[in-house]
């Protein structure tokens, strides 16, 4: 179907939708039999051959966001993160650079289950009268891709979709997932006192490199790369931009797993999750790189929205080497950065940090001696819900996917703020970079990263010294694939099951065989399977511990 003219589809919209449109699009697009599609908190995602019908049908939904929200600009990113590169999936962004209002997502699962045309028209215009749209408003999408070989078709039906709708369609074509947020967030700001950035990929290097290059300027280099695994993915592309605005003189980068074009290499044994879930380097790395004990090590995933670093003991061959810095430990090192330039700035400014139950023991025990501790069930919307409480909101999932909130009072507190000393002044002028520096529309592995060297450097600190500041508890996440993820339902911020009954007893008491032991299970929000999180004082029964729960788990009958 050949897109249609979005004037002439804007002018049809005053008087209703454009069902004839809907009609044909749906006719080329038609929903796969026998699949049930679920919008939550990651969007859709499943097998990218089977999305074309969901990526039009939410292009649809995202044009009547837009309308709802007086024409501003809302985005739609077509990723499926740290998943297999076979899989693809799609997320909606709101005008603010936040994760879709939740409202909205029941709508969003109606319409790509609809059956047929009339069953889709029939959907949108239940949203229409309960968000009480006004059909006649402008609507303004962009949207963006990662490097998997089905993005090309579904941002084809993207664009089908975005067009009937007759919404201005802005193609930012291959980009990292944090910077379609950036995207969003600066073209709505642009022109206004609070402009976050210029609206372009350009734009955001520049942003993030000036406020990087002020913070470390003052302070001693480095001598050794950051090595950073790019998980075969689009963060490369996008590390190959940073590098261009920042000088080795201020970050001398070694870029690994570039290859974004051999089919397969997506996420294959490389990449934040692979890092995380295995608790190992990624693969082939002892053999590729001469890696010196102490060498500062980090991983993106596929759309470089989370980042996890790492480093060696000793030789790689040596058991125990490996020592992961994940995403507890990358909040407790910002917390205690922005609680100290805070007291050293004299501003009255509450720092607070959001976790999951998931998060280690240590490091929520190490945070509650130094800041307000949150904890929320797993999903960056409940994260950043709950960040935005604090005047400085800092969350990181254990998975590396966080960043930190300032508030628009805090914002305007350190910017109005009368130093006293020399040393406030110093304080006060490194927070208002640290506003610059943190993509707060969402977890960016690469501003992340930025700010990771920023503390280190500043503190003149290595990967050892970091660790340094508490012991993780031995821990391990299992993943377990069942037959219905759905049945397993929680409450308590995830930290207990509620549903299939019984299943949590049965847990409750393997892990009261075990010394200072937690296990949780929950279903995964981007795949068809179950994550098991088992954490105990003695390394010696981890194992045991996850084991013997997973197997549970699976001999549940659901």
């Amino acid at each position: 179907m050949a897109l249609p003219s979005t004037i002439s589809a804007a002018r049809a919209m005053a008087e209703g939708l454009p069902t004839q449109l809907i009609h044909e699009g749906v006719k080329e697009y038609p929903k796969p039999e026998a699949v049930k599609f679920t919008y939550g908190t990651a969007g859709v995602r499943t097998k990218g051959a089977i999305l074309e019908s969901v990526c039009y049908r939410i292009a649809l939904i995202s044009a009547l966001r837009s309308k709802k929200l007086g024409g501003k600009t809302v985005g739609l990113m077509v990723t499926a993160s740290h998943n297999p590169e076979e899989d693809n999936g799609l997320k909606a962004v709101d005008a603010r650079g936040e994760m879709l209002e939740s409202s909205w997502e029941s709508h969003c699962t109606a319409a790509v289950n609809a059956t047929n045309a009339d069953e889709l028209i029939a959907a949108l215009e239940t949203l229409i009268s309960t968000a009480k749209i006004n059909l006649s408003t402008p609507a303004s999408v962009v949207y963006g891709h990662d490097t998997r070989p089905t993005c090309p078709a579904l941002c084809k039906a993207l664009a089908s979709g975005l067009a009937a709708m007759g919404a201005n369609i802005i193609d930012a074509g291959l980009k990292t997932t944090p910077q379609l947020h950036y995207l969003v967030k600066a073209l709505n700001t642009k022109g206004t006192p609070d402009a976050y950035g210029e609206p372009t990929e350009e734009g955001y290097y520049a942003k993030l490199s000036a406020a990087y290059i002020s913070l470390v300027s003052k302070f001693p280099p480095t001598s050794s790369p950051l090595i950073v695994d790019c998980a075969n993915g689009v963060g490369a592309a996008a590390l190959i931009g940073l590098k261009k605005h920042i000088g080795e003189q201020y970050l001398l980068i070694k870029a690994q797993r570039t290859d974004t074009k051999t089919p397969g290499a997506l996420n294959s044994g490389c990449g934040a999750d692979y890092v995380k879930t295995n608790q190992r380097l990624p693969s082939g790395y002892e053999k590729e790189s001469s890696l010196a004990p102490g060498e500062r090590m980090c991983s993106f995933d596929g759309d470089a929205d989370r980042i996890v670093f790492y480093y060696l003991r000793g030789p790689a061959s040596q058991p125990d080497s490996f020592r992961l810095l994940d995403g507890d430990k990358i909040a407790s090192l910002a917390a205690d950065y922005i609680v100290e330039l805070v007291k050293k700035a004299g501003v009255e400014l509450e720092v607070g940090c959001v976790q999951t139950a998931y998060a280690n023991g240590s490091s929520t025990k190490y945070l509650q001696q130094r800041v307000p501790v949150t904890c929320t069930p797993t999903g960056v919307k409940h994260l950043h819900a709950a960040a935005e409480r604090y005047d400085v909101g800092v969350y990181f999932e254990a998975n590396g996917h966080g960043t930190v909130l300032f508030s628009e009072s805090a914002q305007r507190t350190i910017k109005e703020a009368e130093p006293s000393s020399p040393a406030a002044e110093d304080a006060l002028s490194q927070l208002s970079a640290l506003v610059e520096l943190i993509n707060q529309t969402v977890g960016d592995a690469i501003s992340d990263m930025l700010l990771v060297e920023v503390i280190l450097r500043s503190r003149q600190w290595g990967a050892e010294d970091w660790d340094g500041a508490y012991e993780d508890l031995p821990n391990k996440l299992l993943k377990v694939t069942v037959k219905d993820r759905f049945a397993f339902k929680t409450e308590d911020a995830e930290r207990k099951l509620i549903s299939p009954v019984g299943l949590q007893a049965k847990i409750d008491n393997e892990v009261a065989k075990y010394k200072g032991a937690r296990s949780f299970v929950r279903a995964s929000g981007t795949e068809d399977a179950v994550r098991v999180y088992a954490e105990c004082a003695l390394a010696p029964e981890l194992d045991k511990l996850a084991t013997a729960v997973a197997r549970l788990v699976q001999e549940t009958d659901v």
